[in-house]
């Protein structure tokens, strides 16, 4: 038997008897566990639903073309407590529209928690209370962005420049329909 015999039949040997103990582990272990699918309504970062509202924290906000900073940048909002929608998340960056459906990717250090809301009619009017035929306390223009304070099924409670007032969700972008906060 020469050198080179001995070497491929040892290797031989080697291969076989480390292929077996192999062989017998993946015989032992259990099942893998399917990982439970991502509910698609929940963020895959924060884990809180989506679409949800949010503000623009600062007086700017740079919206880029994907999640990262090698993005163009497509858009900067420049009102403070803008409210946007969240539809994506994606690390450190969240997917955001407008009242128009124009957005982006922001980072979610630029947006804020508070939920504001922007009026969608031309001189709205805020009233006492949650009533059609209660007193108008104010009127407020078209494009005029407020703090939401509460909302019950179909009126909202709005602060707008020290004015607080009702005014129904049909007159405003920030707030689902069904949706009620207390």
């Amino acid at each position: 038997m020469n050198r080179k015999q001995f070497l491929s039949g040892g290797l031989a040997v080697l291969a076989s008897g480390l292929a077996w103990p192999l062989a017998a582990q993946e015989a032992e272990a259990p099942p893998a566990k399917p990982k439970p699918a991502r509910d698609p309504n929940k963020g895959a970062v924060t884990n809180l639903p989506l679409p949800r509202y949010v503000s623009l924290k600062g007086r700017e906000g740079n919206v880029r073309r994907g999640p990262g900073m090698t993005h163009r940048i497509d858009w900067v909002f420049t009102t403070s407590g803008m409210p946007l929608r969240i539809t994506a998340e994606y690390d450190r960056w969240r997917r955001v529209e407008d009242y128009q459906g124009m957005g982006g990717w922001m980072q979610f250090n630029l947006l804020s928690g508070v939920r504001t809301v922007l009026v969608t009619q031309d001189m709205a009017e805020f009233r006492d209370s949650p009533e059609a035929g209660a007193r108008v306390a104010f009127q407020a223009e078209l494009g005029v962005i407020g703090r939401l304070l509460e909302c019950n099924a179909d009126w909202c409670r709005v602060n707008t420049d020290g004015e607080k007032g009702w005014i129904l969700k049909s007159a405003l972008w920030g707030v689902d329909p069904g949706e009620i906060l207390e």
